[in-house]
């Protein structure tokens, strides 16, 4: 069978294997818990005395056996009757000590399993804006969930079946070469290398089948969750069948990928089987031509067959444990792959907090595109005094929600600076900045939970009556004890047993909680209808009180009281004043009232 992949593929994978177990590793032997160590140290005794138990054990046997046929020479001055008792010893022995071995290591391989699992979580959330925007949640749910589930595997069965195997092959290997000859050394070594050989190189080929099984696994889940998460799109265009079409898609390539892995399995299976009796039959055949011989009795023959026996055992599960172990390689290697995906936006070492004096915001000329192509802000310059309201307007594309996520450091500028209270945001830490301002989005998006937690959600180790005041300034606490549940009552996957406007006001209440010195409304209101539009304004009111607010908006009526407003297009500022001095212009701010006013007087 030979390996689908070219050499330059294999040295990569190879290469990408090694890299996984150094970054495993260290979470076997970690210099600063010492009882870690003490723990692999005695699962390690526990696997050799287990190990010695067990190759020892067929010499029992085969006293036992000769005592019975009054063969050979009496075993440690033991009858067939006590033999038989320290054989069943050994073998409890042998077992009992592997069991020891799994309880000792257990406390290893579940810190281990935890730690990468929380090293993955807390890497993602680190990872920019731009890395969120395009990935795709199934799929990295499930590399996620592959990867760390192959960790406990990988740590178990590369220093309890590998290390293990081949110390138990060479220590019968050497019984044989002493108590018998060198033939049957050599008919064991034959076997096992063959069997080795051909293990390796048809696992080879299954990973690549496996490879394939999961790319179709991981499409068929992105699909399955995509479909799911717009649900409401499904059923407005009618679509049920075509999603569940593109679905099958997706699980036929699964299917086909998984039959060619269970047929390559039953082919392997066969190989093992059939290349491992050859070997026994070989040993066996000169044990039967020795006892016939006389130069070996019952119990030699005897030995001999549980030798080969002990040893296919473990030969067998090599198959399983290498496939596994190159299987668990590639799942977590997918994993590492993400844990090495680079942080685009990173605090400087020794970086300090930011410290909110007055919250006043200043953009100096500040450059910036997603893509180097196309550049979004052109030069923009803006000072937000301590404690007034600027609102951002312009078309759709101007760069207005551009600039509130440079504001929140989702992107850094590149070029000029942004500056709160004279500090670029670039030299003080994200969490401080990220403490510092509120964020009251255009789609407030709510966790699948009660009200309260989500509430709760804007500062940690709220008490309820500092939620309930907050929910009273966002105008929503009526309607919360208005229902059932109360605060206990369940919003559903992204808040959506919530209105629009409900949703709204629970964000702005979780805001109002977070109490932070700049609040960024976001387009804040642009979904909802104008009467909701009207009531949240009042709370959008109250929680800018004694902040700055940056308002980004698309319905200039909901800005005409800010204390400036800002007119973007195409990434650079055409005007700003009070909204009666920009009317009074009749510059492109009083056409953009215009057409709105007239849009509102057709409606």
């Amino acid at each position: 069978m030979s390996d689908t992949t070219n050499p330059t593929a294999a040295h990569s994978e190879r290469r990408s294997g090694w890299r996984t177990i150094r970054r495993v590793a260290p979470y076997l032997w970690p210099a600063e818990h010492p009882w870690v160590k003490r723990r692999v140290v005695l699962a390690m005794a526990m696997l050799i005395l287990s190990k010695l138990i067990a190759v020892y054990t067929p010499v029992l046997y085969k006293g036992a056996v000769d005592a019975l046929a009054a063969e050979g020479v009496p075993m440690l001055a033991l009858g067939a009757v006590g033999l038989t008792v320290a054989y069943g010893v050994a073998r409890m022995m042998s077992v009992g000590l592997q069991q020891l071995r799994d309880a000792f290591f257990a406390p290893v391989a579940q810190r281990a399993l935890r730690r990468l699992a929380l090293e993955t979580f807390a890497h993602i959330h680190r990872l920019s804006m731009r890395y969120h925007i395009s990935r795709k949640t199934g799929g990295l749910s499930r590399i996620i969930e592959r990867g760390v589930k192959g960790v406990e595997f990988l740590l178990r069965f590369m220093l309890f079946s590998v290390g293990p195997l081949i110390l138990e092959l060479s220590l019968v290997a050497i019984i044989l070469t002493v108590l018998f000859d060198a033939w049957y050394l050599l008919i064991v070594v034959v076997t096992i290398g063959l069997y080795v050989w051909f293990t390796f190189k048809v696992t080879e080929w299954r990973v690549q089948l496996r490879r394939e099984m999961n790319d179709s696994d991981t499409d068929a889940n992105q699909k399955a969750i995509d479909s799911l998460l717009n649900y409401e799109t499904v059923k407005y265009f009618g679509a049920e069948a075509r999603e569940a079409a593109r679905y099958d898609g997706a699980m036929r390539g699964y299917e086909r990928a998984a039959l060619k892995t269970a047929y390559s399995l039953a082919f392997l299976n066969f190989g093992q089987s059939f290349l491992i009796t050859l070997g026994l039959i070989g040993v066996m055949v000169l044990a039967a031509l020795g006892v016939q011989s006389g130069a070996l009795t019952v119990g030699d023959f005897v030995m001999v067959n549980a030798y080969m026996i002990q040893i296919t055992i473990p030969l067998n599960f090599l198959g399983t444990v290498y496939r596994e172990i190159r299987q668990a390689l590639v799942d977590m290697g997918e994993m590492f792959d993400l844990l090495e995906q680079p942080q685009e936006v990173c605090d400087k070492p020794g970086a300090p907090p930011l410290r909110v004096t007055g919250g006043q915001i200043e953009m100096d000329n500040v450059r910036f595109g997603y893509n180097p192509d196309r550049e979004i802000l052109k030069g923009v310059s803006l000072t937000v005094p301590a404690g007034q309201t600027v609102a951002i307007v312009g078309a759709t594309g101007s760069g207005k929600s551009t600039i509130g996520r440079l504001l929140f450091r989702f992107y850094d500028v590149t070029g000029g600076a942004l500056r709160i209270d004279g500090q670029d945001l670039r030299d003080v830490t994200q969490t401080s900045l990220h403490d510092a301002i509120g964020v009251v989005p255009q789609d407030t998006v709510l966790f699948n939970d009660s009200i309260r937690y989500n509430i709760a959600y804007g500062r940690d180790g709220a008490t309820q009556d500092e939620i309930e005041a907050a929910a009273r300034a966002a105008q929503i606490h009526d309607f919360i004890v208005s229902l059932p549940q109360g605060y206990d009552t369940q919003v559903g996957e992204r808040g959506l047993k919530l209105s629009g406007g409900e949703k709204q006001r629970v964000g702005i209440a979780r805001t109002l909680l977070k109490n932070p010195p700049i609040l960024l409304l976001d387009e804040a209101t642009s979904a909802l209808d104008t009467q909701t539009e009207q009531e949240i304004q009042g709370a959008l009111a109250l929680a800018g009180e004694g902040r700055t607010v940056i308002t980004i908006a698309h319905r200039l009526s909901t800005i005409a009281e800010a204390d400036r407003i800002v007119v973007l297009e195409a990434g650079e500022i055409v005007e700003q004043g009070a909204h009666d001095d920009l009317l009074a212009r009749r510059g492109r701010y009083a056409t953009l009232w215009q057409r709105q006013q007239a849009s509102a007087d057709a409606a």
